[in-house]
């Protein structure tokens, strides 16, 4: 009888798997960062967009008092 192999980590095998794709530690780092500062950069715009599209807020008028007699 063989013996059976440990079940291997997934994280060495997500790193395996990055490895084999070229892409290293630094060049996912790099790519993470760069991915995040797009979706900040959107949500600035979208912020934007919507400042602008925003029509002005009715001004309120003051209740009038009236006297009952």
């Amino acid at each position: 009888m063989a013996a059976e192999t440990p079940p291997r980590k997934p994280c060495c095998l997500v790193s395996e798997i990055l490895e084999e794709a070229g892409l290293d530690r630094a060049k996912a780092r790099a790519l993470r960062r760069q991915i995040l500062q797009g979706v900040i950069l959107f949500c600035q715009w979208q912020l934007e967009r919507l400042e602008q599209a925003r029509p002005p807020a009715p001004r309120r008028k003051r209740a009038e008092r009236v006297t009952v007699e």
